[in-house]
């Protein structure tokens, strides 16, 4: 994956539109019975992107030691668009002709439901058991379930950090704050004793990374978007407006910039690294730029913590569930092989490889808390403390779902709407998306 990929959040896959039709053309519906695994040999092809910021391409030291531990199985591995949407087109047509070309695949964190709903991806439950399940970081394997299935193995996390000044903190003797509001009090500081222009910088613009923002403020207050069962909103609630009004808050106080409301990643993070703000919520990488002396003003002056949570709540703060999952082809001829594959990726040899040599955080639990993986990045230690939520990616219509929060939300942070007139709002836009088959 190119580092412009990975800085920016990936988008919404698509149109419902096109995915129904997909589950028109294919044969390997979610609802259809899966075939016997059969026997884990012969030769499959993984169709993935590259991925991890170190540079190396860790796809092929990962097939050489699978290849190594399973000498029955050749693996293939075929080159797919660094762009996720031309990904996204890619899988979509191909499956949906009912293409065996490749049996294995890379894919977003939000397609299980849209792409089990259409047919694209083969549930895994019948074959890996139960036990297999339990190894992954907490908030993980609801990220990969659809109408009770798991659509897919989670591959590799990307989760949110808090990014402070140690610097800042140190001269004004401040803790690093463990809650939202004492980051409020904390940054207010900091700009009253004149040491810093900003307080807070987040990704506050209309799109698919404020879902991810606004998705951790709610479930640190104790709410959610969309129900567990992923039929109807719950966005209108105590919670989700507790949240809004809080981050409506941190511009109206100036602790964050009026035009936080029209930033995304690259944007905050060039904020921070400017040296004009205190506290920074961002993804993983963040922490190696705000700390490259080669483009940062506060290289070396940077710490990495686990998001606050609102004062009341248990911490630490949730972060939204990033990354990379592996999905089955529902038409691959070879599903054994398939299947050992997906298993020993997610194994916590394999893991290992993944965080040390592709520099990406492991999803297997063992794996991330591994002393010698825990030293090979400092966000690492952070990660394996981190709560995930995944945002409302278990229904169908996440696209439209998405669109309907982080648009009204930005509504709210901007000024045109109230945090209740927008949840409102929200509500409908959610309700009419799943009424229109997003289940």
């Amino acid at each position: 994956m190119s580092s412009s990929t990975r800085r920016t959040v990936l988008a919404a896959i698509g149109t419902v539109t096109v995915l129904t039709a997909a589950t028109a053309c294919s044969s390997g519906g979610s609802g259809s019975s899966a075939p016997s695994a059969g026997p884990a040999k012969g030769t499959i092809t993984w169709y993935a992107n590259q991925f991890g910021p170190t540079g190396t391409d860790v796809r092929k030291t990962l097939i050489t030691a699978f290849e190594k531990a399973n000498p029955g199985i050749t693996v293939k591995l075929e080159q797919a668009p660094s762009d996720s949407d031309a990904f996204r087109s890619a899988l979509t047509t191909q499956i949906s002709g009912g293409s065996s070309g490749f049996d294995v695949y890379n894919g977003d964190v939000v397609w299980p439901a849209q792409f089990g709903k259409a047919g694209l991806a083969l549930p895994l439950d019948k074959y890996l058991p139960a036990s297999y399940w339990k190894g992954f970081s907490s908030g993980l394997v609801d990220s990969v379930t659809y109408n009770g299935q798991k659509m897919a193995a989670p591959l590799f996390t990307d989760n949110a950090f808090l990014f402070y000044r140690k610097d800042l903190l140190t001269k004004a003797h401040l803790p690093v704050p463990t809650t939202w509001e004492q980051l409020q009090s904390e940054a207010q500081t900091l700009q009253k004793d004149g040491l810093v222009k900003y307080g807070f910088a987040g990704q506050f613009d209309s799109y698919e990374g404020l879902t991810c923002d606004f998705t951790e403020f709610e479930a640190d207050a104790g709410g959610q978007s969309v129900n567990t069962a992923g039929t109807k909103s719950t966005i209108d609630s105590p919670a989700a407006t507790k949240a809004l009004s809080y981050m409506r808050g941190l511009i109206t106080s100036k602790v964050a910039p009026n035009a936080v409301t029209s930033f995304q990643e690259q944007q905050s993070e060039s904020l921070f690294t400017s040296g004009q703000v205190a506290f920074l919520r961002n993804w993983t990488y963040a922490y190696a730029d705000s700390n490259s002396a080669s483009s940062s003003k506060v290289a070396g002056k940077v710490g990495i913590a686990t998001l606050p949570t609102f004062a009341g709540q248990q911490g630490p703060g949730y972060s939204a569930t990033g990354g990379w999952n592996l999905y089955v082809n529902p038409h691959t001829k070879n599903l054994g092989a398939s299947v050992a594959f997906v298993k020993w990726m997610t194994s916590t040899a394999a893991q290992k490889i993944i965080a040390t040599q592709g520099g990406e955080i492991p999803s297997n639990a063992a794996a991330l808390a591994d002393p010698g993986v825990q030293a090979a990045n400092p966000a690492y230690p952070i990660a394996a403390k981190n709560k995930l939520r995944a945002r409302p990616s278990n229904v169908a219509a996440y696209s439209q779902v998405s669109q309907g929060i982080y648009s009204n939300v930005n509504a709210a942070l901007t000024g045109s709407a109230s945090p209740q007139s927008a949840l409102s709002a929200a509500n409908k836009a959610i309700d009419q998306a799943l009424g229109q088959g997003g289940l």
